[in-house]
């Protein structure tokens, strides 16, 4: 079948190309490289972190394995390749187009799978991951793995929409022997198909346009233990607090409207995929989670364990945030208490706040639960950071991804959500200190202080809420206010005295690394009109021109009217009017 490729406009990005129709008929989103970016940089730290994983669990095996008589051998190694040619049939399902397109030249050819030995008890190669793009689209982001990602395995592209599992299709043969041997695409109800091949994949992409809340079920069910699953979120108005009943619903979690909100957005995702492991005593570890443009993005590993998933209640809190000040404080579900060699599990002490707030008097919001613990694994930061520093001119967004990456590098990991200093000072009604003055002061008490990738103006502190407000009654004394009504909770927190007292001068770590070697952490957008796009299928009018430009709007509509009018043509020619 020839496709006319008048029709198409080719998109280039990174090594990959697309064929795309003028229609809108498949979703594609020019701003999402940023995600494509980051999941590339990602992916390709895991599969090296895997390859370590995979060489010390050999070299423990071959120090603590006893030793096995001949026969015993032999006998586990019929048996292992006996299992693994189940497994290629089964996975194989018949496709016989894929394995005919699968090139000669490719290393891991069909012919060569029951010679292969993939990782599992006893077994001694390591097999090249297999990924799932549970929703492609127009495929970019799975070509994009295959052609850029060295020692990527099979890449599975699923769809449900007939039109995108064409143009997927078409995609994948437009991009040559390489993508057609190791990309294949299916029309398939993701949730059905995940749910079907459980613990087969080792890398899970969830990226739908909107909420992933109805796939995490059977997501966390296809991942192999220590598998890698990436999520996206886009429905930031719900993660944030704006419905914050359809939130619960979806996350199981209730959202408060602070200016930690799209951090707290992150953290309720990473809640509600530890939610949907427990049910198959599975659980997660981030190692990085990431909020940028109009969405959050988190990378968790999963693994199996009954023992460890009880350190789940460990990991969450709920949040109390006051009215009147903003000061918030976190209640944990669960605690430990150890007992010579063994640990009892005990529900978390409380509650962590009086019925009213010790600051300014008002009542609190209460929200969560959230991901307390840690939401990246600052080892693999770092060594992404590394990698994408190494090979810049292979990442479209690179001076994106590295701004995120170096702030998210600095941030203090143990520390759930921020201060805003600017919400600070528009409590008290009073001018606002410097970064630079604040962090000093924070640091001259004793405590920590960073800053946090999702804003510019937020501060992680360890520090208490009642020394960030001493701080700023010493601020306030050098740098009067106007009398403000006796009902204000700004009133209230400056008539009582500092305990503390605060130490302005300048302290040496109250400048960043990024900030002292003047590095871009917080990029503009590059570009008017940066943010999602169209859903696909919907007909492009005037009224989205806030979302994609006059320009791209016009022009769509002014393709549509041309055809419009030369089909009326060719229909009064076919059928003239008798005189």
């Amino acid at each position: 079948m020839t496709t006319d490729l008048s029709d198409y406009a080719i998109i280039k990005e990174g090594e990959a190309e697309i064929l795309m129709h003028a229609k809108n008929q498949v979703f594609y989103n020019k701003t999402q490289v940023n995600n494509r970016d980051i999941s590339i940089a990602v992916l390709r730290a895991f599969i090296e972190k895997r390859k370590e994983e995979h060489v010390a669990r050999l070299s423990k095996k071959t120090k603590t394995a006893p030793k096995v008589s001949e026969k015993d051998a032999s006998n586990s190694v019929v048996e292992e390749v006996s299992n693994e040619s189940d497994i290629i049939d089964e996975k194989t399902n018949g496709d016989c187009e894929v394995a005919a397109e699968i090139s000669q030249e490719e290393p891991c050819s069909i012919s060569e799978e029951p010679n292969k030995v993939t990782e599992g008890k006893g077994q001694v190669e390591l097999k090249p991951p297999r990924v799932l793009e549970a929703l492609s689209a127009s495929g970019l982001r799975a070509l994009r793995y295959a052609r850029e990602v060295e020692g990527i395995g099979q890449v599975v592209a699923l769809d449900n929409d007939k039109i995108s599992v064409e143009a997927c299709r078409r995609n994948i043969k437009f991009n040559g022997s390489v993508a057609c041997s190791k990309v294949e695409s299916h029309l398939a109800d993701a949730r059905v198909h995940m749910l079907t091949h459980p613990k087969e994949f080792d890398v899970v992409d969830l990226d739908p346009y909107g909420s992933p809340s109805v796939f995490l079920d059977s997501a966390v069910q296809s991942v192999v233990d220590g598998g890698l699953l990436m999520c996206t979120a886009t429905d930031m108005a719900v993660l944030c607090g704006g419905n914050g009943e359809v939130c619960y619903s979806k996350y199981g979690s209730y959202p408060l409207r602070g200016k930690y909100c799209h951090e707290m957005a992150l953290r309720i995702l990473l809640a509600c995929i530890e939610s949907h492991a427990n049910r198959y005593k599975r659980y997660i570890v981030p190692v990085l989670s990431v909020q940028m443009d109009f969405y959050v993005r988190v990378f968790v590993r999963i693994y199996s364990s009954a023992s460890a998933m009880k350190n789940t209640p460990l990991k969450l809190s709920y949040v109390y945030q006051c009215i009147g000040c903003d000061s918030f404080h976190l209640q944990p579900i669960g605690r430990t208490v150890a007992k010579n060699s063994s640990v009892r599990y005990l529900p978390g002490f409380g509650p962590v706040v009086p019925q009213e707030c010790n600051d300014c008097g008002k009542k609190f919001n209460m929200g969560g639960p959230i991901w307390s613990a840690p939401i990246h694994d600052q080892e693999w930061v770092t060594s992404i950071l590394s990698d994408v520093k190494s090979m810049k001119e292979r990442y479209p967004a690179y001076d994106r991804i590295s701004a995120v990456l170096t702030t998210i590098s600095e941030e203090l990991p143990d520390v759930p959500l921020f201060l805003s200093l600017h919400n600070l000072c528009a409590t008290l009604k009073c001018t606002s200190p410097s970064a630079v003055i604040f962090r000093s002061a924070v640091i001259n008490a004793g405590y920590r202080i960073s800053g946090t990738h999702v804003n510019p103006l937020g501060l992680k502190s360890d520090a208490p809420m009642d020394v960030i407000w001493d701080i700023m009654r010493c601020w306030v004394k050098n740098h009067p206010v106007k009398p403000q009504p006796p009902d204000q909770s700004g009133t209230v927190i400056l008539a009582k005295e500092p305990v503390l007292q605060a130490n302005f001068a300048r302290a040496v770590a109250s400048l960043s690394k990024a900030q002292t070697k003047k590095v871009a952490r917080f990029l503009p957008n590059p570009e008017r009109h940066w943010g999602p796009k169209l859903r696909a299928g919907r007909q492009i009018t005037s009224k989205h021109i806030s979302l994609l430009g006059p320009d791209a709007v016009n022009g769509v509509l002014n393709h549509e009217e041309d055809e419009e009018h030369n089909a009326k043509r060719q229909k009064i020619q076919d059928h003239p009017t008798p005189n």
